[in-house]
């Protein structure tokens, strides 16, 4: 449960302009804790814990982040901050998910991210299984981590997604889908997670708890 102390923090859901925030808003006041949806940079700013969620492609959020102008001050945060979904990928360098420019669309190149944790994301390698990845699937923590606190390895989580972060040295949390990847992430004061909490029923509350404790 989360303590008194916890539920009187300023808790801020990034408004990018492309994400499913309500569910993400939702499942915080479900824990009882008050929740901004905002893209003012003062107030993302001074919030004590901050959500960056996505959905839809890295181009038209990038594209939306930068027309807020909402990356300077992310990149600049220092407290606490969990990407979800599309919002984790975009905390690393780059997404193959590409930018197609020209009057044929005939030239592609990745789409810069706000590179918040070193890494890239890549289309996902999954043979003769269908993408999107979607439904229910389970997670590896990779260390004792305080965000995955209380979550046994072998617990599922609900995923939406064709695209992934390869595990390596940020890897916080690892899965499975005809390859391995990153289900989570982290760096200093920056989380993310590939899957959606907001949609994963008990283990997701108790991950949003353990992130808003943290």
């Amino acid at each position: 449960m989360i303590g008194a102390a916890a539920k009187k923090q300023h808790i801020v859901v990034i408004n990018t302009g492309c994400a499913n925030i309500s569910s993400v808003k939702f499942a915080l006041e479900r824990l009882g804790v008050n929740v901004t949806v905002s893209d003012d940079l003062a107030i993302i700013a001074k919030a004590d814990k901050v959500f960056l969620p996505g959905v839809g492609s890295a181009n038209a959020a990038m594209s939306s982040i930068a027309q807020k102008q909402l990356s300077p001050c992310i990149q600049s945060l220092t407290q606490p901050v969990l990407g979800v979904c599309l919002g984790m990928q975009l905390m690393v360098s780059e997404s193959e998910e590409r930018v197609h420019q020209g009057q044929n669309n005939n030239i592609a190149e990745n789409t810069p991210c706000l590179n918040l944790i070193p890494g890239k994301v890549k289309r996902m390698q999954v043979g003769d299984l269908r993408l999107p990845h979607m439904g229910w699937n389970t997670i590896t923590t990779e260390d004792n981590s305080t965000l995955f606190k209380g979550i046994p390895n072998g617990t599922y989580f609900y995923f939406v997604h064709s695209f992934a972060v390869d595990v390596y040295e940020h890897t916080l949390a690892s899965c499975e889908y005809g390859n391995p990847f990153s289900a989570s992430l982290h760096k200093d004061n920056f989380f993310g997670v590939q899957f959606h909490p907001e949609r994963s029923g008990s283990a997701g509350a108790a991950l949003l708890e353990n992130f808003i404790s943290l």
